[in-house]
C-alpha cells in the first residue's frame, strides 16, 4: 500500500496533477481561478486535479468533476431519448446533450434539408441505447447544455465495441481523437471521458464479423486503458500502444489483477517519460 501511495504522489507531482492544497506556484503575479486559493504567499490547489495555465491565469480542473464541454470537443455518448426533431444524448455532463435532426448526416452521406419523412424515421437513424460520436457545436450560456452536431461522415452511430468511462481530465486534448491502431482496432478518446474501443470500420462499408483474435485485441486494449486510468495516467494514443505492447507478456484475464495493472501502468508511464526526455 505504501508503495502504491508513493507512486501516485510521484505521478501527480511530475505530470502537473496536484493533490488537494498542493503548492502550484510561488509567483504571485499569476491570477487565481477555479480550484485555486492563496495560502502563506503561495497559490495552492483547493481540489485534486490537473493544473491549467493560460498566460497568467492558473486553474485546477478536479478529477471527479462533471464534464464541462467546449466548442469543438469530440464526445462519445448514448442516446437516451428521441424527441421532436432532436435526440437527447448522455455524455457525462450535468445535463443531457442535444443532437438536432438538422445537424446529422443521413444514410448515404446526405446533408440536405430535413423533411417530415425524415422526422418520422428518426428512430431508424438513432434510437434509445445507441452509442454515437459527435462534436460539440455550442454551449448554453445559462444552463451550460451542450449542443452536438455531426459535421462529417466520420461521426455517427458506433458499431459493436466496448465503452470505457474514465475521468475526463485524463483525456489529453489533441487535434486527433480517432485512432486506427496497428493492432487492428480503433479507439475514440472522447473529451468527455468516454472511450470507445472496437474494430476498424468505415461509414460506407459493412462491418466484418468479429473473430476470436479481434475480440482478444479489443478486450486487451480495454483492460490496458482501465489499468492506466486506475492509476491516473493521462490517456493518448502513444501511451496506450506502449501499454498494449507491455501487456503482451500477460494473458488478457491477468490484466484485471491489481498487481498486474499497477505494473503495466508504471512501466508505461516510465517509458513515456524517457521518450519525452
Amino acid at each position: 500500500i505504501l508503495q502504491f501511495i508513493l507512486y501516485v504522489v510521484y505521478y501527480f507531482v511530475s505530470s502537473g496533477i496536484n493533490a488537494e492544497y498542493g503548492v502550484i506556484t510561488q509567483n504571485l503575479d499569476f491570477m487565481k481561478s477555479h480550484g485555486t486559493g492563496l495560502n502563506h504567499d503561495h497559490i495552492c490547489a483547493t481540489v485534486a486535479g490537473a493544473v491549467y495555465k493560460v498566460d497568467k491565469l492558473v486553474s485546477v480542473k478536479a478529477v471527479n468533476n462533471r464534464y464541462r464541454g467546449e466548442i469543438g470537443d469530440v464526445v462519445v455518448g448514448r442516446i437516451t431519448e428521441v424527441q421532436q426533431k432532436k435526440w437527447k444524448v448522455d455524455a457525462g455532463s450535468r445535463l443531457d446533450c442535444q443532437l438536432q435532426l438538422s445537424s446529422v448526416y443521413l444514410p448515404g452521406n446526405q446533408r440536405r434539408r430535413k423533411t417530415l419523412n425524415d422526422e418520422l424515421m428518426m428512430r431508424e437513424y438513432f434510437t434509445e441505447g445507441d452509442l454515437v460520436c459527435a462534436e460539440v457545436s455550442d454551449v448554453g450560456n445559462i444552463d451550460g447544455m451542450l449542443k452536438l452536431h455531426m459535421r462529417s461522415n466520420k461521426y455517427g452511430k458506433l458499431p459493436e465495441g466496448i465503452l470505457i468511462k474514465v475521468p475526463s481530465v485524463l483525456i489529453k486534448r489533441s487535434k486527433l481523437h480517432f485512432h486506427r491502431l496497428p493492432c487492428n482496432a480503433t479507439i475514440i478518446l472522447g473529451n468527455n471521458g468516454y472511450v470507445w474501443v472496437g474494430p476498424h470500420f468505415s461509414p460506407d462499408q459493412p462491418i466484418e464479423p468479429f473473430t476470436l483474435s479481434s475480440r482478444e485485441t479489443i478486450a486487451r486494449l480495454s483492460n490496458v486503458i482501465k489499468a492506466l486510468a486506475t492509476y491516473g495516467v493521462q490517456l493518448f494514443d502513444t501511451i496506450i500502444l506502449t501499454a498494449y505492447d507491455i501487456s503482451m507478456k500477460y494473458k488478457v484475464k491477468e490484466l484485471l489483477n491489481a498487481e498486474v495493472m499497477e505494473n503495466v501502468a508504471q512501466e508505461s508511464y516510465e517509458h513515456s517519460l524517457h521518450q519525452d526526455i
